[in-house]
């Protein structure tokens, strides 16, 4: 719960925020060159199975309350692969306890946008901002391990 200030008093309130992430689709040959999807089913299919586990698998702090997926899939020309990506935007509106709840999400590889709803404002005290500092670092730590990981793997 994060602190706002009505009149002289300071109550706690849960975030109200709207997230937007973009999965992306790379096309994949099929075997023998045919039976390949195009960019755009890649991206559809990424989509389908990331809102799959988002309603499914429980995110501590973290409640969603409505899933968008009416954004149409668009493709762009990436420089450094030279091929075309697709990606399948999805917007989330959600409930969370605090800020620290919301790192999880916004530090994910697809995360592109942030929205707060509610509150209009916030107050953080000094040990609000050590623990949201705190947590950030945990979870850049955690992304950090994992591309290191699959840089290794390659």
């Amino acid at each position: 719960m994060v602190k706002v200030s009505v009149g002289d008093e300071l109550v706690s309130q849960p975030l109200k925020l709207r997230v937007r992430f973009d999965y992306k689709g790379v096309s994949k040959p099929g075997r023998f060159g045919f039976g390949g999807k195009n960019v755009e089913q890649v991206a559809e299919e990424a989509r389908e199975q990331k809102v799959a586990l988002l309603r499914n698998v429980p995110i501590q702090g973290i409640q969603v309350e409505n899933i968008d997926l009416n954004s149409e899939v668009y493709v762009v020309h990436d420089e450094i692969s030279g091929t075309e990506v697709a990606y399948a935007p999805v917007q989330l509106l959600i409930t969370a306890g605090g800020l620290e709840d919301v790192i999880k999400l916004i530090m994910r590889e697809e995360f592109r946008k942030i929205e707060v709803l509610e509150p209009d404002q916030m107050i953080m005290t000094r040990h609000d901002v050590e623990r949201f500092l705190f947590r950030t670092n945990e979870e850049l730590r955690a992304y950090r391990s994992l591309l290191e990981r699959k840089v290794g793997s390659k």
